[in-house]
């Protein structure tokens, strides 16, 4: 199976791509720098240098996979911020949640949703059930909340123009990473884990698609609300 990989200079995408060769799967995976890009060849992944959050580098995505057949994608590219709504957040704040949960997908999408389409294959991206904003009691994180809930609104609103791909949005759940905290309750392992055997289930031999909408599910195969 060949895969791809947007975000993985650590974290959930770097496990990711771990459990994938694990798996004797081809991959092809982005990081930001060098060192990123080290470690990808080091465990046996094919790097490629990218940065969700700057639009040139995105640009040329299409480019780069020119040919491929994608048979699953991740976008895990992402940030968090807890930003209390009580003032304006930083340029510097807004600038990452924008472009890393929304932006940089709503760019690469495009690129790589055709390459998907070759091989009637799976787009999954993680998304958070902070997305659910009608159900916040908190501003606290309203960056955050405002961002995943657009990223799931462009994935939908794009899935019509790709029939032949099939759209997932999952959360991963609160995982122990540099964005989450000592104190979460699934390792990154478990998380992907479970992601992958969700995915797996979506797919069926008899229509290549289980459905042709795209579900919002925990990692775990659970439905949840895009509120």
């Amino acid at each position: 199976m060949n895969v791809f990989v947007i975000g993985a200079s650590r974290g959930i995408g770097l496990e990711v791509v771990r459990q994938h060769l694990e798996a004797g799967d081809r991959v092809i995976a982005t990081a930001r720098d060098e060192a990123g890009l080290q470690r990808l060849r080091d465990m046996g992944a094919q790097p490629m240098k990218l940065d969700v959050t700057d639009p040139a580098s995105v640009s040329g995505l299409s480019w780069a996979l020119d040919g491929e057949k994608l048979d699953l994608a991740y976008y895990v590219a992402g940030v968090f911020s807890t930003e209390d709504a009580k003032s304006p957040p930083t340029q510097q704040a807004f600038d990452a949640m924008l472009h890393a949960n929304v932006l940089g997908a709503m760019q690469a999408l495009p690129q790589v949703a055709p390459w998907v389409e070759e091989a009637h294959g799976q787009f999954v991206f993680l998304t958070s059930d902070f997305a659910q904003i009608g159900g916040v009691e908190s501003s606290r994180g309203w960056v955050y909340h405002v961002s995943k809930a657009a990223l799931n609104m462009a994935v939908v609103a794009a899935q019509p123009d790709y029939p032949k791909a099939q759209f997932l949005l999952i959360h991963p759940g609160w995982v122990r990473t540099e964005m989450g905290t000592p104190d979460a309750p699934l390792l990154p392992e478990e998380s992907v884990a479970a992601i992958r055997a969700t995915v797996a289930a979506r797919k069926t031999g008899k229509t290549g698609f289980a459905c042709g909408d795209v579900p919002y599910i925990r990692w775990d195969g659970t439905p949840f609300s895009s509120w």
